[in-house]
């Protein structure tokens, strides 16, 4: 397909489809518990789907970007503040880099 303007409308259709059909299937307030909760969390497990390749490619091995998430997913788990969490897994990170380049 060499027809950019034809590529341009059916993304344009796509999106609107995929936004106005929940809107106008859906006339009443949802109320089962499992799609309420269920609706709450796609946010955040699409943004975490969509992040975590990532996290494993920011460093040098894939070994210290697991440490690094591991001590963040830890700390986070124990209430600690973001600036923490962040010092904490850049410092493993660091830790296990040089750890990596000893070995």
């Amino acid at each position: 397909m060499s027809h950019p303007y034809l590529l341009i409308g059916v993304m344009a259709l796509v999106t609107f489809l995929i936004r106005a059909v929940p809107l106008v299937a859906l006339r009443r307030r949802i109320t089962h518990p499992f799609i309420r909760s269920f609706l709450y969390y796609v946010p955040y497990v699409t943004l975490s789907v969509m992040t975590f390749p990532d996290v494993l490619g920011a460093t040098g091995t894939p070994l210290s970007a697991l440490a690094g998430f591991v001590a963040m997913a830890l700390l986070a788990w124990t209430r600690r503040n973001m600036f923490l969490v962040a010092l904490g897994g850049c410092a493993v990170v660091f830790l296990t880099e040089l750890i990596v380049k000893i070995l």
